[in-house]
């Protein structure tokens, strides 16, 4: 298999690349996680001129009709620069719905200001009790004559806070727990009956816990049909998985490239610290982490088109792999940057932040272990 970029991907690295040089510093990204937004408005529009919004839709769509591999490409160089613009929330999962299973009324009213970066989205499919289980929906959509009607709660709702559409599933028949009777429906963020209540994570990005108290929907918000709408979550899902994967093997290379320079100049005893030994070993294992990390998360990206079955077990076994090697590279660049390495003004912490936040999403280390082993 030849794993070499074609020339337009080598083209949209060398732009998100320039982008992360010359516009994202770590200071300016330490003064948006400060803003009241956590984001910046500009710098998302300039996403969407860019294109780099419309990667992953079709031409069809008004898209540029990438792959998977496109999104692991801006998902790496993201995570080479912690960037915490809404993309994950807002592209791969509202997105990656809409464009799987969005009616075409939802793709000609959205899509467009979505690409054009104008309307930002988020998902709302985790609840109070669902822990990592999808099919685990309490909220209730209850069919009226006009549409339905929508009550429950999400729970850590990645981005909420900046989204004006969000995407919410409901349960329209059977048990809670049950994988059929699941409906997906969009609804306007600002809508009677949508409260939220925002927060910060610990990795600086915004979540929402979002009420739903008697909100109203129409036929035409269903995405996909009435009742399915969990394997089309959980083929999204496993995209996000890969996608954030992709961004974890970003920062793992930054943080061991960071170590070993630091190595290089931090004098001990008259020397470099690089020049000892067992430094150098954890310097290796740090290297060798990252490659078995990196080689999973492509492995992954790649199967996202495969069966379901074949599809989950490389999330999974990418999923493991990442969350071990996040969890070893980020220890070890925090121990050989000494009392520093978690200090806000050094960039570490922020990396091993980040890296901690992404083993938990979609399903923690021990929950892709049991699913794969499945």
């Amino acid at each position: 298999m030849d794993f070499n970029y074609s020339d337009e991907q080598k083209l949209l690295i060398d732009s998100v690349e320039r982008f992360i040089q010359d516009d994202y510093g770590f200071d300016t990204r330490r003064a948006i996680l400060k803003s009241e937004d956590g984001f910046r408005r500009d710098l998302w529009q300039k996403f969407g001129e860019l294109g780099w919004l419309a990667v992953p839709f079709s031409e069809e769509d008004g898209g540029l009709g990438g792959t998977a591999v496109e999104t692991m490409i801006i998902m790496e160089c993201f995570g080479r620069g912690l960037v915490v613009e809404p993309y994950l929330s807002t592209v791969v999962l509202a997105g990656g719905l809409l464009r799987l299973g969005g009616n075409a009324g939802q793709k000609e009213t959205i899509l467009p200001e979505l690409m054009a970066g104008t309307l930002l989205a988020a998902v709302g499919y985790a609840e109070p009790t669902s822990r990592f289980n999808l099919a685990d929906v309490s909220t209730t959509a209850e069919k009226t004559s006009g549409g339905w009607v929508l009550k429950g709660r999400k729970s850590v709702v990645l981005h909420g806070p900046m989204a004006d559409k969000l995407i919410v599933s409901a349960r329209t028949s059977g048990g809670q727990r049950d994988q059929a009777g699941i409906t997906l429906f969009v609804i306007d963020a600002g809508a009677a009956g949508v409260s939220r209540q925002d927060y910060p994570t610990v990795d600086g990005l915004r979540a929402s816990e979002i009420i739903l108290d008697g909100v109203a929907v129409g036929e035409a918000d269903v995405v996909g049909a009435v009742g399915e709408g969990f394997a089309l979550l959980d083929r999204v899902i496993d995209e996000a998985t890969a996608a954030i994967c992709a961004e974890a093997v970003g920062a793992m290379e930054t943080l061991h490239k960071a170590t070993l320079e630091y190595a290089r100049t931090r004098v001990q005893f008259g020397q470099p610290i690089g020049r000892f030994q067992v430094i150098q070993h954890r310097l290796v294992d740090m290297y060798m982490a990252y490659e078995q990390a990196k080689s999973m998360a492509i492995m992954a990206n790649l199967k996202l088109d495969a069966a379901p079955e074949e599809r989950r077990r490389a999330v999974s076994a990418a999923k493991v792999q990442i969350g071990k090697s996040a969890r070893f590279i980020g220890q070890q660049a925090v121990q050989l940057h000494g009392g520093m390495g978690m200090t806000d003004e050094l960039n570490v912490g922020h990396y091993f932040k980040r890296l901690t936040m992404i083993e938990t999403m979609f399903g923690n280390t021990d929950f892709h272990l049991k699913r794969y082993a499945a």
